[in-house]
């Protein structure tokens, strides 16, 4: 039988999936999230699902005693929002993971970060792990995450076993972010294409992930301390992307070109409303999904091949088939052809 495990953030994306395949191990496996819906489901498959407040210091403790491992990929990951909410999901929280890691000698630290840390409005291509960060961070979330990292980086210093990955674009079964959004923009009216869509991008199948983070648990003690790109290692045009999606989905590509200049405006304006006369509520498009869509940025993965022994297993394409036929499943569509 293998050891006990944490896995926060369990009913989000990532977690999820990470949560029952570690089960499917044969981990026993302690499971908390925010959404009590999904909680019920893994608690239905077998898993021990305890929600918390990661901001609860004594709860967090709790869940931490006896397990050998803690997959730490809680977080509030949006484009909007107010700061001390950030704080309190991505600083606090991860504080206090750390803190009852400290308290009950967990073997190892498993944190997710984000590349977000990279962005600046700029195209950036092969960006490797230490290559120098932004003076200023894109937005709340990709700072607070970067202040995550700091909390571990510390407590590696004075003994804690950590390791930290750096996972971009997750797409797969059962997302909600990434390609739905692009999916209902398209269905409602078009994509906003700026510069044509020409950026380079680079996504990654939930799938890879989960392999980097069992990976990065069982690497020798040389990982520890470090911090991990994760991609498939495919980067392309966002264009050639979102036609690869729409044709398999079998529906017309509607496309609006904008220039990133007409498009960044836009999002001043549309952030400026949602500030002033919309009680903050999240625009429509914001300036950095503008930036995201617009520039290229694509990650050096070789320092988790060499380490890890981390190697893209499901490709782009192949995960795209993957999505769609859990898209159609979900939405129960009458398609006709077959993936």
């Amino acid at each position: 039988m293998k050891p006990d495990v944490l896995v926060t953030g369990a009913t989000g994306f990532l977690g999820q999936r990470l949560a029952r395949c570690l089960q499917a191990d044969g981990y026993r496996v302690t499971a908390t999230g925010r959404n009590s819906l999904a909680g019920e489901k893994l608690a239905g498959v077998g898993m021990r699902f305890i929600p918390a407040d990661l901001a609860d210091s004594e709860a967090v403790a709790a869940l931490c005693k006896g397990k050998t491992y803690v997959f730490h990929s809680a977080a509030l990951s949006s484009p909007w929002g107010k700061y001390r909410d950030f704080y309190k999901a991505n600083v606090v929280g991860t504080k206090n993971i750390i803190a009852g890691c400290q308290a009950y000698d967990v073997s190892r630290l498993i944190h997710v970060s984000t590349p977000s840390v990279y962005f600046a409005y700029e195209d950036r291509l092969n960006i490797q792990e230490d290559e120098p960060l932004p003076q200023r961070f894109v937005n709340h979330y990709a700072a607070t995450k970067f202040l995550a990292e700091q909390e571990v980086e510390r407590a590696v210093k004075i003994g804690l076993p950590a390791v930290m990955i750096r996972p971009r674009a997750l797409f797969g079964p059962g997302d909600t972010t990434i390609l739905p959004r692009l999916i209902r923009a398209n269905e409602k009216k078009f994509v906003p294409l700026i510069n044509g869509g020409q950026a380079l991008v680079d996504v990654t199948y939930v799938d890879n992930v989960v392999d980097a983070l069992r990976l990065a648990a069982v690497a020798p003690e040389k990982v520890l301390g470090q911090v991990y790109n994760i991609t498939n290692g495919e980067p392309l045009r966002l264009i050639d992307l979102l036609t690869m999606l729409f044709a398999r989905l079998e529906q017309p590509f509607r496309q609006k070109h904008l220039s990133f200049a007409a498009a960044y405006r836009l999002a001043w304006l549309m952030e400026m409303a949602s500030r002033t006369v919309l009680f903050g509520r999240e625009p429509i498009l914001t300036r950095y999904s503008v930036g995201v869509l617009a520039k290229s940025q694509t990650l050096d993965i070789s320092r988790a091949r060499a380490e890890l022994g981390y190697e893209p297993r499901v490709s782009i394409e192949e995960g795209l088939n993957l999505f769609v036929d859990g898209w159609r499943k979900q939405h129960d569509c009458n398609y006709t052809h077959d993936i």
